[in-house]
């Protein structure tokens, strides 16, 4: 039998848009509170019970709808944010009118609104099916309440996650929202079981200049110990600019949940993006790894297509190499910049590990009788003679090999950060004496990171030596493979691979960089081929040669054991000082806790 062609009616199609646009309650929440923001609200109050199952209520103090615009805001394909005429200059979140009817198809939705000099009205939808709009009583703004998710669509609440995970969904999208305009005030309140409910996110409105605003914001959704630890981004190229924070190398994550990237202020998910990121720290992180940041893209809105994806979480841009080296380039010059600085979380952990655990009641200390070896120690230790006996009590078990050159007991000077070494422990560990502290360096860790820099200057500076293969190596391809290699092959040549057509698909390979050795160069090439198709671009040569360059700065770096003078100490320490990333090793570990006086006369417990 021949297929019939039908039209289905506007109740199933709602249904059906609304489970690109609605996936889980976060979705949702996400529509509802990027219309509030649209409308020019200062402040948004959430309202969850069960995850947001049973309901989402969004209140805002926006500029509101006046009784003759509510069944219009229900109708597909209705918005006041675009005219139409040009559909590449999106200056709002929402665009596409289809939140509200998607919602008023899976739910029971309510939309209470009062514009300034208008009546309030309110206007109810039982799964796709609209009721008479209605006078109610408000202040002003919107609040727009959604019951009973998905009751239309029954199969749909099956794949919705445990009441907790929605939750955390839920408020993952408000804080990211949040970050994204740090001048309005969100309040998330979970009031399952009825009552006030509990707050479980509030981030109040910030003021002050672009930076200002953001830092504050960001030490309110993502801690304070992050933005401790950022360096502040502001570069541009081009057209774009790039704002933001960029934690430090040694304030990484497990996973990428600390990950916030904006375009135009619009929260994405965009592959581009997180490429560049990771290629940004590639040379600072191990692949276990990842950066904490909140970066911010602002272009031309003809530039980036917000068009591409359901729930506009990807976006597309019409020069994606350029956004990228803008990334690259401006995170390593922050980084660069940075010196040996360390994430003051190091500092924290290592506190922590120093502070005893206490077992049992508390004890009472004034109570305490020494026993009568102590108090025959201590009297002696206050007697005459006590620096004779001091020698007996040193705190050195070996003595060392090497003759030590005497310090003299001096404050280092202010222009020194890293102190004066003071001496070495356990043949592997500097401490240092700093005007506000001490410093532990790992001796091995710090040097690595030096012969590393050095490398890598030495290479810049003479180019990638590359060893030509006595019979080139031909690699058959598909076409647009082919194609694709060929089109970069003026960079893979600066990083010593040569590569040329040889006729139909097939690439030959001429020459490869020497310190690799002996390269399997088809498997060489689909590897950047890989790579090329996941990020857009190929970094995988360089990844190789800087790895080989590690592992040749690991092995050329001051052993752990090896005792060392102290103008050799003091000698690695000022060029510490002077080397970009020295705070951390080529894998991403610190090279040195800084510990404040304060911090350990409180150890002590001398507060």
């Amino acid at each position: 039998m021949r297929p019939v062609i039908r039209q289905l009616d506007d109740m199933a199609i709602n249904r059906i848009a609304a489970g690109e646009v609605v996936e889980r309650p976060a979705s949702a929440v996400k529509e509802l509170v990027e219309n509030a923001i649209d409308a020019g609200a200062q402040r948004i109050s959430v309202d969850l019970a069960d995850g947001g199952k049973t309901l989402i209520r969004v209140t805002d103090d926006g500029c509101g709808m006046s009784p003759e615009d509510l069944p219009l805001a229900l109708s597909r394909h209705a918005t006041s944010k675009i005219d139409g005429s040009d559909l590449l200059n999106i200056q709002s979140f929402g665009f596409r009118g289809e939140a509200l009817p998607s919602l008023g198809a899976v739910g029971r939705l309510t939309i209470a609104s009062r514009a300034e000099g208008q009546e309030a009205a309110e206007i109810v939808v039982n799964g796709g099916a609209p009721g008479p709009v209605r006078p109610t009583a408000l202040n002003g703004g919107t609040v727009v309440t959604l019951r009973d998710l998905f009751f239309a669509t029954p199969a749909r609440l099956k794949f919705l996650r445990t009441d907790r995970a929605e939750s955390q969904a839920v408020g993952e999208v408000i804080r990211r929202l949040a970050m994204a305009e740090p001048s309005v005030g969100f309040t998330l309140r979970d009031v399952s079981g009825g009552g006030a409910g509990r707050v479980s996110f509030r981030a109040d409105p910030v003021t002050g200049d672009l930076f200002d605003a953001l830092r504050g914001r960001l030490a309110q959704v993502m801690g304070p110990e992050f933005v401790e630890n950022a360096l502040a981004i502001d570069a541009e190229r081009e057209g774009f600019r790039l704002t933001g924070y960029a934690a430090l190398p040694t304030y990484s994550r497990g996973s990428a949940v600390a990950q916030h990237l904006f375009v135009n202020g619009r929260p994405v998910r965009d592959k581009l993006l997180i490429g560049a990121l990771r290629g940004a720290y590639a040379d600072f992180l191990s692949r276990d790894r990842h950066p904490a940041v909140a970066l911010f893209i602002d272009c031309n809105p003809h530039k980036v297509d917000v068009n591409v994806h359901p729930a506009k979480s990807e976006v597309r841009f019409r020069d994606p190499g350029v956004v990228r080296g803008l990334i690259v380039s401006a995170l390593r010059h922050a980084l660069a910049e940075a010196g040996h600085r360390a994430s003051t979380t190091v500092a924290s952990a290592t506190l922590g590990v120093m502070t005893p655990e206490r077992t049992g009641p508390a004890r009472v200390y004034q109570m305490d009788r020494p026993s009568l070896g102590a108090r025959q120690a201590s009297y002696a230790a206050q007697a005459p003679g006590f620096a004779e006996m001091s020698t007996a009590y040193s705190g050195r078990v070996v003595e060392p090999v090497l003759p030590q050159t005497p310090q003299e007991d001096v404050a280092p000077p202010k222009d020194q950060p890293l102190g004066a070494a003071r001496g070495q422990v356990h043949e592997n560990y500097i401490i240092a004496q700093t005007e506000t502290g001490i410093v532990i360096v790992d001796q091995h860790a710090a040097h690595e990171r030096l012969v590393y820099e050095k490398l890598k200057h030495q290479m810049a500076d003479r180019g990638v030596a590359a060893q030509a293969l006595l019979i080139p190596e031909v690699v058959e391809l598909s076409a647009d493979d082919a194609a694709r290699l060929l089109e970069i092959s003026d960079d893979l040549y600066r990083m010593g691979l040569a590569i040329e057509a040889f006729g139909g698909s097939a690439v030959a390979v001429r020459e490869t960089p020497a310190i690799l050795g002996e390269v399997n160069a088809e498997a060489l090439l689909r590897d950047i081929l890989d790579e090329l198709a996941d990020q857009g671009s190929s970094a995988l040569v360089q990844e190789k040669i800087e790895a080989i360059l590690s592992r040749v700065a690991c092995h050329g770096s001051i052993r752990s054991g090896r005792i060392m003078r102290a103008e050799e100490m003091n000698a690695l320490l000022r060029e510490m000082e002077a080397t970009p990333h020295s705070g951390q090793c080529n894998h991403g570990r610190p090279t040195y806790v800084e510990l404040k006086l304060s911090d350990i006369e409180r150890l002590f417990g001398r507060t």
